[in-house]
């Protein structure tokens, strides 16, 4: 099962989102190209150590990933629940509820976890916020999902919840931003996703805008008013 992208269109083209993507890509990208110990000096100094947390690290700690599994799996649900919060929102308004839900998830699993020695590191809190937000936004979204089967391929839609619900079980039970020299701690993921998605639940109410939501504002969107529309 593969998630493809929602069915709610998107208005306006997704910039932020898609800077993200590219952004962390291309910085797990770097960190592949380094020997074992400067990469694991990589995640010691921007990573987010819950015993010796820095001012920077709650923030630097969002854009390093442990794998590709790690990776892959939130630029995708990145991908499927950011466009269309970001075309609610605006950029910049995005962008804000984006950094303030994995900073705000990073300090809640520190808090959880303060005993902690080793990095966390990951998207995740910052994802799940963007998630929290488009739930209150489309409550009853659907996803489309490729669907190998014996004879063929097909393509289905499933509720979008069961794919949050999904990704958020990998996040917890799979590695969740940990180094492999780590001994595990789920209480950050868990409730490091818990604060991010609460986060963004929350900022959606102060970041969006309404005049977004207005069935006259997606048709003169589409439609400007210089352009005929032609039936």
């Amino acid at each position: 099962m593969i998630p493809l992208r929602d069915v709610i269109p998107s208005r306006t083209r997704p910039w932020v989102t898609l800077a993200l993507i590219g952004l962390n890509a291309l910085i797990f990208t770097y960190g592949l190209t380094l020997e074992p110990d400067a990469r694991t000096h990589l995640f010691f100094t921007y990573g987010l150590v819950p015993a010796d947390v820095s001012w920077t690290s709650p923030l630097t700690s969002l854009f390093l990933h442990t794998g590709w599994l790690h990776l892959v799996g939130n630029l995708l649900a990145l991908w499927i629940f950011g466009d269309n919060v970001e075309d609610r929102m605006g950029h910049g308004r995005f962008l804000g509820l984006y950094l303030l839900s994995g900073v705000a998830g990073a300090l809640a699993g520190a808090w959880m976890s303060s005993g902690l020695s080793v990095p966390i590191v990951g998207a995740g809190a910052a994802v799940a916020g963007v998630a929290g937000a488009y739930f209150v936004l489309f409550p009853h979204s659907r996803v489309l999902v490729l669907l190998p089967l014996v004879v063929k391929i097909d393509v289905i839609e499933v509720p979008a919840l069961l794919i949050a619900a999904f990704w958020a079980v990998l996040q917890i039970v799979g590695d969740g931003g940990r180094l492999v020299v780590s001994a595990g701690d789920s209480a950050f993921i868990l409730w490091s996703h818990v604060a991010g998605a609460a986060t963004g639940a929350v900022a959606v109410w102060i970041f969006r805008r309404p005049e977004r939501l207005s069935v006259e504002w997606w048709s003169a969107s589409r439609f400007p008013p210089d352009v005929s529309r032609h039936e």
